[in-house]
């Protein structure tokens, strides 16, 4: 168990055990000793001292207490994104997260670092290790092959890694991970409910550079839309100039125009910077779009028809209750279910048929169906070899 585990358990069994001292106290004003004056009021509380805050969250007082690793009072939060931190998508869900966060609970502000690729992760990501912060949020698993060394090398930072894709367990780092063929399962289903109202068979996926995350993601698409009908295609199209170009929006819209020239009526656009030129574009043009990543996909200004959610702000909000609890360590991983609202398919506006046939998708998985379990863990161990 890590010490920052350790401290973190104890200022909760502390706080725990001053709360049932409480507790008691209240219970005993019940019975009144014989022998007590009968003016004096027995619940009154006692040197209570008058200048302490009352509002301040228990919580709060612990994750200072556990993280702040240089003492400074505050909890300040890095974040690694592989992406720009304005993308409105999958990295700036993470920043937002880190924002809202610590603005909520009167942190430092965090402490972003954007637009990292793999080859020069290590260096950016120590920069960010040296700035001051206690807790530092790893956005991706393309740009976590340094947390080797860099675990070791800033122990008294809480490391974090929302890789998706999963990474090789450290001592020194907590990790966040989903299962992408489950939740492309239910994004293919969703997307062939949305062929089946247009009376269409022909759908996009609008890519990178056919990484393997990416061919997970495709395959298991493409199963849950041909679950729905055995007609419905779709094509995989890279859109960027190098591994790991998830931005490139010229690429992009221009590929989406090609497709829909060639019959596609929907367009599922699994980038990050590029992501809103392409809805916007869809929109206009009155194709079916959803988007990679964001839970808030509905509530947003383009007409988006639906989202495949896995947000990194909402994972990383469930894995800091998941430290508190202890149900997360350094050295852990946690693997979160495929579920409806935590992440998968989500339609905007949707009809009540096709809510349904979305509905007994996510059913089926969490019915642990053997024949759909087979089926993904077939696509998952092609896209990672074996």
């Amino acid at each position: 168990m890590s010490k920052k585990l350790m401290k973190l358990l104890a200022v909760l069994l502390a706080l725990t055990m001053v709360a049932a001292a409480c507790g008691d106290d209240d219970e005993a004003t019940t019975d009144v000793p014989a022998d007590e004056p009968a003016d004096e009021p027995v619940d009154e509380p006692v040197d209570e001292p008058v200048d302490e805050p009352a509002d301040e969250p228990v919580e709060v007082d612990a994750l200072v207490a556990a993280f702040d690793s240089n003492g400074d009072g505050t909890v300040t939060i890095g974040v690694a994104a592989a992406g720009p931190r304005d993308d409105n998508g999958y990295y700036q869900s993470l920043v937002n997260f880190a924002e809202t966060f610590s603005a909520d609970n009167n942190f430092a502000p965090p402490i972003v670092s954007d637009n990292i690729g793999p080859a020069e992760a290590a260096q950016s990501i120590s920069d960010l290790a040296q700035q001051g912060v206690d807790i530092l949020m790893v956005g991706a698993s393309e740009i976590a092959e340094p947390l080797a060394d860099l675990t070791e090398e800033f122990p008294d930072i809480f490391w974090y890694c929302n890789c998706g894709a999963g990474f090789s367990e450290l001592p020194g780092l907590a990790q966040a991970t989903d299962w992408g063929a489950a939740i492309h399962y239910s994004a293919g289903v969703a997307m062939g409910a949305v062929l089946q109202e247009q009376g269409s068979t022909s759908s996009v996926f609008l890519g990178c550079c056919d990484i393997n995350f990416e061919q997970e993601a495709y395959n298991a698409t493409v199963f849950g839309l041909q679950s729905v009908d055995a007609s419905f295609t779709m094509e995989y199209v890279g859109t960027g100039d190098f591994e790991f170009d998830f931005d490139n929006a010229a690429n992009a819209t221009a590929a989406l125009t090609n497709a829909q020239a060639n019959g596609a009526t929907l367009a599922y656009a699994y980038l990050g910077g590029a992501l809103d030129p392409v809805g916007q574009l869809g929109a206009d043009e009155g194709m079916a779009v959803f988007a990679a990543g964001p839970a808030d996909i509905c509530d947003r200004d383009i007409a988006w028809t639906g989202g495949v959610v896995f947000d990194g702000g909402t994972y990383a909000s469930q894995a800091l209750r998941l430290i508190i609890d202890g149900d997360l360590a350094e050295g852990s991983t946690y693997q979160f279910p495929t579920e409806p609202g935590l992440n998968g398919a989500v339609l905007c506006d949707a009809s009540a048929d096709a809510q349904a046939v979305v509905d007994g998708a996510f059913g089926l998985i969490a019915s642990f169906d053997e024949a759909l379990y087979g089926e993904l863990g077939a696509i998952s161990g092609a896209a990672y070899g074996g």
